[in-house]
C-alpha cells in the first residue's frame, strides 16, 4: 500500500502530537505514525505537567497556539503555583493530571484538526535516494511517501527496561522497542549515544495508610495554564509528603549486587537532577531521609505515583523498602519501578529549526535530542512542526530567540553545547528569565505565532484587550498621587515609611512592603476603578501582570537593554560550509569546534563551549573588514 503526505511524525507522544498538530494546523498535509494510538501523548512517568521552568514553556506553547495547555487544563487534579516565596521571574505553574484524561483529551483534539490522520503502526526504516529523504516503511508493509518527516521516537529507540537482574526490550512497560532506525541513520553518519532515565512503583491507595502521610493541598484559588477559554480545576485531589528512613535505605543496600545501575548493565547516562533512589542514598549517604511525593494518577483510580522513589531494583527489594515507609506497611504495587536505556542522537546535528544538518526535510524532536520532561519534548516537537511546514512552503524558518522564550533557550542550548545527560530546562539556565515570566508569555509569543497564521484572531484580540486594560491601570497608578495626611498612617502599619510629600501610586507600588491589594485598601477610589475589570478574563493574572512590571520596571528594562545589545550577534548570519581552519587568528579549539557545529549565526558561535570572547572578536574583524561575503554569504 502506498501512501502519500507532506509530513510525516513518527512518534505519538508529547512532542510528536505537538508536531503533528502544528502543521497541520497551518495547512500541511499530515500523518501521524505512533506503535499505540490509544496511547498519545501518554504519561509515562509522573502524571504531571509543568514545574520549575517546565510551566514557563507550558504556557509557551499555549500562547502560540498550541494544545498542551489546554490539555493539561481539560485534565487537572490538583493546581500549584510553585516558587510564590521567591520572586516573579521563578514562578511556575505546576499541575498534577489524570494521566487517562489527558491522553484521551489530546487524541479529541488530534481528531479534531483539519489536515491530519492518525495511523497505528510501526516504521522500520526510512526512504533515501542518495541524501534525500522521500519518505519510510512500516512494519505493515506500508510504503508512505513524505516531503519531510519528524522525528519523535521518545525512549522507544533500542529501547531496553532494565528491573534487576530482569532486562528486555521495551519502548516503556508493557510496549515494544523500536528497532533499526538509529543504525540506519548511524550508517549514514549521525551520531548516536545512548541515554537513561527511570520510574518508580505505582501503588494501591487502598492499602495505603493516609492518616500517617503529610497533606500536601493545591491552591487556594487555582489557576490554570491556558490563555483561552478553559476553566481552572473546581475539585481538586490532595498530595501527600512522604519520607525515606534508615530503614528503607538499609534495605535498599540489600539489592545493590543485583543493581544494573551499579553493576555496569546500565552504561547509558541517567538525569543528574532526577536520580533513582539508589543514586541518591549512595550519592547523599549521610542524609537520613529523603522527600517523596505521593501523587494520584487519575480521578476514577486507586493507581498512585510515588515520585523520588524511582529504581532499577529488583522488584522484591523495591517492595520490602516501600514497606518500610511510614504508611505503606501494607502497601501493594501495580507495578515495579525500572530504568530504560533509549538512544538519542547529538543534539548538535541540528538546526535551529531541528531539521538536521545533513539530510534535508528531516526533524528530530523530544527526547531523540538528548531531553528529558514533556513540557521539553513538546516545545521541541511545536517549532519542528512549524518549521517543516514553513520550509516546504517556501518560506523564512522560525527560530525563537534566548531573550524571547525558555523554548529558545531550549533549543539553542541543545544545538550549540550538546548534551552529556538528559537535558532538563531550570529557570538557571535563561539568563533574561525577569523577561520570560510565566504570565507574559502571550504577550512574548502570540503576536509571533498570529503572523505565522498559527494563533487565531480570537486569540490576538484577547491579547490586545489585555494589554489595553494593563496600560489604563498603569496610567492610572502613575497620574494618581496621594496625600501624606492620607495615607502615612497605614504605611507605617505596614513597616514601610512614611511620605514627606505628595507621591503617585505607581511609585508606592515599587515597595517591597506593598503591592496592588494594599493599594486597593489604602486608596477606596482605586479599588473602585478596579472593579470594572473583575469579569475580564484572567483578571488575577492581568492586576499580577501590572503589579509585577511596575515593581520591577528597572529590572525589566536592564534585561531588555543587554538583550537587545546581544541579539545583534544573532543576526550576523555565518556561512554553513566555511572552513574556520582558514583563520589561523582563532584558537585551535575553536577552529575545531566551529568547523564540528558550523553555527548559523555569530550568536550561536559565541556561545558554544571553548569558544572564547577573543575567538568572536577576530571574526568580527572578518565580518566588519569587508569580509563579510566571504564567511557569511
Amino acid at each position: 500500500m502506498l501512501l502519500d503526505y507532506d509530513i510525516v511524525v513518527v512518534g505519538g507522544g508529547h512532542a510528536g502530537c505537538e508536531a503533528a498538530a502544528a502543521a497541520a494546523n497551518l495547512g500541511s498535509k499530515v500523518l501521524l505514525l505512533s506503535m499505540q494510538i490509544d496511547r498519545l501523548a501518554y504519561m509515562s512517568c509522573n502524571p504531571a505537567m509543568g514545574g520549575v521552568a517546565k510551566g514557563q514553556i507550558v504556557r509557551e506553547i499555549d500562547a502560540m497556539g498550541g494544545y498542551s495547555g489546554i490539555v493539561t487544563d481539560q485534565s487537572t487534579l490538583q493546581f500549584r503555583m510553585l516558587n510564590r516565596s521567591k520572586g516573579p521571574a521563578m514562578w511556575s505553574p505546576r499541575a498534577q493530571c489524570d494521566m487517562w484524561e489527558f491522553s484521551s483529551c489530546w487524541r479529541r483534539v488530534l481528531e479534531s484538526v483539519p489536515n491530519l490522520d492518525l495511523r497505528q503502526d510501526t516504521v522500520t526504516a526510512f526512504l533515501f535516494e542518495g541524501m534525500k529523504l522521500r519518505g519510510l516503511k512500516t512494519l505493515s508493509g506500508a510504503e508512505i511517501h513524505s516531503r519531510a518527516v519528524i522525528l519523535t521516537g521518545g525512549t522507544f529507540l533500542n529501547g531496553k527496561i532494565h528491573i534487576g537482574e530482569c532486562s528486555y526490550p521495551g519502548g516503556r512497560m508493557g510496549e515494544s522497542a523500536s528497532t533499526g532506525l538509529s543504525e540506519q541513520l548511524h550508517s549514514m553518519g549521525f551520531k548516536v549515544g545512548t541515554l537513561k532515565t527511570g520510574t518508580p512503583v505505582r501503588v494501591d491507595a487502598r492499602t495505603i495508610d493516609f492518616a500517617g502521610l503529610v497533606e500536601q493541598k493545591g491552591d487556594d484559588e487555582p489557576a490554570k495554564f491556558s490563555f483561552s477559554d478553559t476553566f481552572p480545576v473546581k475539585e481538586q485531589l490532595p498530595c501527600y509528603l512522604v519520607y525515606t528512613n534508615p530503614e528503607v535505605h538499609a534495605v535498599l543496600r540489600t539489592g545493590f549486587d543485583r543493581s544494573p545501575l551499579f553493576n555496569g548493565r546500565i552504561k547509558g547516562r541517567g538525569p543528574r537532577y532526577c536520580p533513582s533512589i539508589e543514586d541518591k542514598i549512595e550519592r547523599f549517604s549521610d542524609k537520613d531521609r529523603h522527600q517523596l511525593f505521593l501523587e494520584p494518577c487519575g480521578r476514577h483510580t486507586t493507581e498512585y505515583y510515588l515520585n523520588g522513589f524511582s529504581s532499577s531494583l529488583p522488584e522484591d527489594v523495591q517492595i520490602d523498602a516501600l514497606h518500610k515507609i511510614k504508611g505503606f506497611e501494607k502497601a501493594r504495587v501495580y507495578r515495579p519501578g525500572y530504568a530504560i536505556e533509549y538512544d538519542y542522537f547529538d543534539p548538535t546535528q541540528l538546526k535551529a529549526t531541528l531539521e538536521t544538518k545533513d539530510v534535508d526535510n528531516l526533524y528530530f524532536a523530544g527526547q531523540v535530542n538528548g531531553t528529558t520532561g514533556y513540557e521539553e519534548a513538546a516545545g521541541q516537537g511545536f517549532v519542528a512542526g512549524v518549521n517543516a511546514h514553513l520550509k516546504l512552503a517556501g518560506k523564512a524558518p522560525f527560530v525563537l530567540l534566548r531573550s524571547q522564550s525558555y523554548i529558545g533557550v531550549l533549543i539553542d542550548d541543545l544545538i550549540t553545547k550538546g548534551i552529556d545527560e538528559p537535558y532538563r530546562m531550570f529557570t538557571s539556565r535563561a539568563e533574561y528569565r525577569i523577561l520570560l515570566r510565566q504570565d507574559n508569555a502571550d504577550e512574548r509569543l502570540t503576536p509571533v505565532s498570529y503572523k505565522l497564521g498559527l494563533a487565531s484572531e480570537k486569540r490576538i484580540r484577547r491579547l490586545e484587550e489585555k494589554q489595553e486594560a494593563e496600560a489604563t491601570i498603569k496610567r492610572y497608578l502613575n497620574q494618581h498621587k496621594v496625600e501624606p495626611a492620607q495615607v502615612n498612617g497605614f504605611l507605617e502599619s505596614l513597616g514601610t515609611s512614611a511620605l514627606g510629600q505628595k507621591t503617585d501610586m505607581a511609585s508606592l507600588l515599587q515597595r517591597p512592603q506593598i503591592n496592588l491589594q494594599s493599594l486597593r485598601e489604602m486608596n477606596p477610589s482605586f479599588d473602585s476603578f478596579l472593579e470594572k475589570y473583575a469579569a475580564f478574563p484572567f483578571a488575577c493574572e492581568l492586576l499580577e501582570e501590572v503589579e509585577i512590571s511596575l515593581k520591577y520596571s528597572s529590572y525589566i528594562q536592564k534585561e531588555q537593554e543587554n538583550a537587545a545589545r546581544l541579539s545583534k550577534y544573532d543576526n550576523l548570519p555565518l556561512r554553513p560550509d566555511f572552513d574556520y581552519g582558514s583563520i589561523l587568528s582563532l584558537s585551535y579549539e575553536a577552529r575545531e569546534k566551529l568547523n564540528r557545529l558550523k553555527p548559523a549565526t555569530l550568536g550561536q558561535a559565541s556561545r558554544i563551549p571553548g569558544v572564547s570572547p577573543s575567538d568572536i572578536s577576530v571574526l568580527l574583524v572578518w565580518l566588519n573588514k569587508g569580509l563579510r561575503q566571504t564567511l557569511a554569504d
